[in-house]
């Protein structure tokens, strides 16, 4: 499985563990929110990263205490028509503040990576690594926004306040606000 994460292809150092497997020793391992919430203080116990899995009608709010230890979260999204995970990525982001990686499993079609990009969503499992152009193609599709989001894009309503209070236009302070939006 390939992963798209800030715009390339990465190596995927995670590997997933089934409930009733042991993990690895020494590598980031990623395991079910049931088996992060049973064996919770073992896990904790380990010297190397963890991650969880949410499956799409999984609620974030059951990590709210745990995200500074998770250094991934996956979120499932079973189908494409399922955008539960979406509200989960702006929930873990926005409400809970988590700050590693969210990453979206399954079904993640090209036509939705700029979507997950917006809602905070770091990286995305694509089962065909020969289609990462046009995952790529699709981030630059959009070039302005009417909605905030988890991205911190400046919006249209920012860009024009910024260009009538500013003598030059606000072309520096756009660049500045657009530059600083990527990193979150």
């Amino acid at each position: 499985m390939a992963i798209l994460k800030h715009g390339a292809l990465q190596p995927n150092d995670w590997l997933t563990v089934a409930d009733d497997a042991a993990l690895p020793e020494g590598k980031p391992a990623v395991v079910s929110l049931d088996r992060w919430l049973k064996e919770r203080d073992t896990l904790i116990g380990r010297n190397t990263p963890i991650g969880v899995k949410l499956k799409s009608d999984q609620s974030p709010v059951a990590l709210k205490e745990d995200l500074e230890r998770l250094a991934l979260i996956v979120l499932e999204f079973p189908k494409f028509t399922d955008g539960r995970g979406y509200s989960h990525a702006r929930t873990l982001r926005q409400r809970l503040g988590y700050k590693g990686e969210l990453r979206a499993s399954g079904q993640v079609l090209r036509d939705q990576y700029l979507f997950m990009d917006r809602c905070g969503i770091d990286s995305i499992e694509i089962a065909d690594e020969a289609k990462v152009d046009g995952y790529l193609e699709s981030l630059g599709e959009f070039s302005i926004w009417y909605q905030p989001a988890a991205d911190r894009r400046p919006t249209v309503r920012a860009l024009r306040a910024a260009k009538r209070t500013e003598p030059s236009g606000g072309s520096a302070v756009v660049r500045e606000s657009v530059a600083a939006s990527w990193a979150y």
